[in-house]
């Protein structure tokens, strides 16, 4: 093997090792229990509002009926990330959450906005909600391409920050037209799957039971 090809070996083992090491840190976090009367803020943009669907077919909505625990619904339409962080606060000292479900990122992808500044801004809006006393959990949001693979920051930032992230819901519901209510947003039966996701998730990191 020449140097050229060891090189070229050794990185794709490292980036490999470290994709696994990230897996494997978002994926084994656990999560306080949430007492009854706590509070879950769902802070996002369209997909956390429940553009697409009725009144209470959020998924916030659905998921505080699933888990019987308080979801406040801090969706914005239109909303970008930087425009998210800057709204945060104001919502955290508000609501007082014990747990944020972050799902955000969508529309600076429509946009095609610099992700590093996108990643940036995701993980200045987990490291505040921190701070206040909540715990996250991070939804990816799906490019919209052929594959609606999410794109890789999410992984990176919920390994580096060691919180538990959904990657796969979104994808599945987006890439299924009979969950769908338009290109981007899912319908009242795609929201309902996202929330089954996120409780499941819950209770996989101890949050619920």
């Amino acid at each position: 093997m020449n140097s050229r090809n060891y090189l070229l070996l050794t990185v794709l083992l490292a980036t490999i090792v470290s994709g696994a090491v990230l897996a494997a840190c978002s994926s084994e976090t656990r999560l306080p229990r949430l007492s009854g009367n706590a509070v879950i803020l769902a802070f996002g943009d369209s997909l956390t509002y429940g553009t697409g669907a009725e009144a209470g077919e959020s998924y916030p909505a659905v998921l505080e009926k699933m888990i019987r625990i308080r979801v406040v619904n801090a969706g914005v339409p239109g909303e970008v990330t930087a425009e998210g962080l800057s709204r945060l606060p104001e919502v955290l000292a508000r609501e007082k959450p014990a747990l944020v479900v972050l799902c955000h990122g969508g529309n600076d992808l429509l946009r095609r906005l610099d992700p590093r500044q996108t990643a940036r801004h995701i993980q200045a809006m987990i490291r505040l909600s921190r701070e206040k006393g909540a715990d996250v959990v991070l939804v990816a949001v799906p490019s919209m391409g052929i594959s609606l693979a999410p794109p890789p920051m999410y992984r990176e930032i919920a390994g580096s920050l060691s919180l538990p992230l959904e990657e796969k819901a979104l994808s599945a519901v987006l890439s299924d037209a009979s969950l769908k209510s338009d290109y981007i947003h899912p319908n009242a039966a795609g929201y309902r799957r996202l929330a089954e996701a996120i409780a499941g998730l819950l209770k996989k990191t101890g949050a619920i039971d």
